[in-house]
């Protein structure tokens, strides 16, 4: 079990990687990041090209949660780690303007970043708010689906994270997340390893 204190500090480390990949990604992670790591995950390369770059720059996702089952006209959705907000601005294009998408992202950074791409983008049935996946602050059975791409993988407080992502979903709600996964165990010298936390 992870202790109180590590929980804290391996938080701010995950805060310092992700404050500064809300400027840049590239460089920053060992896998393609930007535009260029949107298409080799499957999204629409349409709606990526019509991306702009300011919104793309921060995007280090892992995989696609799209791909696992459609978000419907009038949904109300939540990203939990939303970044930059590009995947809440692709799920608002699914859900259209009777649906609602929600962020919530534990990097003041990425919230003010997320923000201003919502904005720029004609968002207008959004909101953003700073906060982890550990305390996810709306009411129980607010949402329709919960949205997660790279970012369960870095709480330490895992099941504490999904019994909120459950609180907070209707009944029959769902959750369509991608992220890594350890298929064998961490070397020891990456056990209490800060970067192997924010990576």
């Amino acid at each position: 079990m992870t202790k109180e204190l590590d929980v804290r500090v391996i938080q701010a480390a995950v805060r310092r990687k992700f404050a500064e990949a809300a400027h840049s990604a590239e460089g920053k992670f060992k896998y393609p990041t930007g535009r260029a790591g949107a298409i080799a995950l499957g999204y629409d390369p349409s709606v990526v090209r019509d991306m702009p770059d300011e919104l793309l720059e921060s995007f280090c996702g892992v995989g696609n949660p799209f791909s696992l089952g459609p978000l419907n006209p009038g949904e109300v959705i939540l990203d939990v780690g939303c970044g930059a907000g590009f995947d809440l601005i692709v799920a608002s294009r699914f859900i259209g303007p009777s649906g609602r998408v929600c962020g919530i992202d534990l990097t003041p950074e990425m919230v003010e970043r997320a923000q201003m791409n919502l904005r720029r983008a004609g968002v207008s049935n959004g909101a953003v708010h700073l906060a982890g996946s550990e305390a996810i602050p709306y009411d129980d059975s607010t949402f329709d689906v919960v949205i997660s791409n790279g970012v369960l993988n870095l709480s330490p407080l895992k099941e504490r994270s999904f019994q909120e992502i459950y609180r907070v979903l209707k009944p029959n709600g769902r959750l369509q997340f991608a992220d890594i996964v350890l298929k064998l165990d961490l070397p020891a010298g990456m056990i209490n390893s800060l970067e192997a936390w924010s990576d």
